[in-house]
């Protein structure tokens, strides 16, 4: 590991130096190691750095402890990024909060073409699981390459990773705590396997509390390092809806899965669809549309649209009710085939993907042609 990390790391270490403020201070020094060798008159110039923080800078203790970090992250095969380093995540970058330093154990790709990150309550109902599972699924079964980001908590969390590692995605979980640790204890199994499938990667150096304000602030690394925020499951209060404003605020598209009137569970989700923060989605199917995944990213083989090798009763309805409409809205093909919306929509991608039917802007659907 070169040298200059122990400087960067010792610059995150700072009390009361937060990732706007290094940056600034980075920008004005020209490296995290000059700032330590400054003299402390040049560093009182920088915006927001007062006599305390310069004090803090100089204090003597923190590159012994940035030192000890090191040796930590050595022996435990974790990767600093630093923010001004080429390799710290594009999408991550582009975010004002972004952190100056964070740690990652894994393999994932996080420059991957399409990210997405899904987050919910802790205590996820039956309803939402499904939903995740679903979700995730059919997304893998479709031929799409994702990675999978949340917070590895109890809940919608910890069933988007395990979704994730059963449909072949790697997943990546975002600690509010060092690497030395796992919280909950119960996520520890689920944590290994995504080292070798996925990673997990937080802000915060090994030894520190675990501390609830913590969990709040990597929110804002789970919406930044996405291209989307899935919301499943949320009350009208919590980390989902927090997660989802972080994204809003970077310009990345948040997407929610609704619930019934009155489910406290489905509340926040319900809110953000009423106050148009986030669009309503209900299958796999809407978020590829909605994110402009037109086409998979292996290969479909081409299949004649005309008839079915192994043929589905219920494609076949389907089939049949669009072939007579030549082109039909999904609602309208609700009613006739008297199949519930969401069984019809894992349907019609299952059948758009295996090149028997295209969609149309607005949800509209025909045969495809040959």
């Amino acid at each position: 590991m070169e040298e200059s990390f122990k400087y960067d790391i010792a610059l995150s270490l700072v009390p009361g130096i937060g990732p706007v403020v290094a940056k600034k201070l980075i920008t004005a020094i020209g490296s995290a190691e000059g700032v330590f060798k400054e003299k402390p008159a040049t560093l009182k110039k920088v915006p927001g750095i007062g006599e305390v923080l310069v004090s803090r800078i100089n204090a003597g203790e923190l590159l012994p402890q940035a030192e000890k970090e090191m040796n930590f992250i050595a022996r435990n095969k974790i990767k600093p990024y630093f923010y001004f380093n080429d390799d710290y995540p594009e999408r991550l970058k582009m975010c004002q909060d972004a952190p100056i330093m964070f740690y990652f154990r894994g393999n994932a790709d996080l420059n991957a073409q399409k990210i997405i990150s899904i987050v919910g309550t802790r205590r996820a109902t039956q309803y939402g699981k499904d939903l995740c599972q679903s979700l995730i699924s059919d997304l893998a079964r479709c031929g799409f390459n994702i990675l999978v980001v949340s917070g590895l908590a109890y809940g919608i969390d910890v069933c988007s990773h395990r979704a994730s590692l059963k449909n072949g995605f790697q997943t990546v979980g975002v600690l509010g705590h060092g690497l030395d640790n796992i919280y909950p204890k119960d996520h520890a199994a689920v944590a290994r396997k995504m080292i070798s499938q996925g990673g997990l990667l937080t802000e915060f150096p090994s030894n520190s509390k675990i501390d609830p304000k913590n969990f709040v602030r990597r929110n804002r690394i789970i919406a930044g390092l996405a291209d989307a925020t899935i919301v499943i499951e949320s009350a009208i209060k919590g980390g989902s809806l927090i997660t989802a404003s972080q994204a809003l605020s970077y310009s990345r598209e948040v997407f929610a899965f609704p619930g019934r009137c009155g489910d406290s569970f489905s509340a926040g989700c319900n809110k953000l669809i009423k106050t148009n923060r986030a669009a309503l989605i209900e299958s796999a199917a809407d978020l590829i549309y909605n994110m402009g995944w037109d086409q998979p990213e292996t290969t479909v083989p081409h299949v004649e649209p005309v008839l079915f090798e192994v043929p589905d009763a219920e494609e076949q309805k389907l089939y049949d009710v669009i072939r007579k409409a030549e082109e039909i809205q999904i609602g309208d093909i609700a009613q006739q085939s008297e199949l519930s919306m969401n069984r019809i929509s894992a349907l019609l991608l299952s059948m758009e993907m295996k090149n028997y039917i295209e969609s149309l802007p607005g949800r509209v659907y025909r045969i495809r042609k040959v």
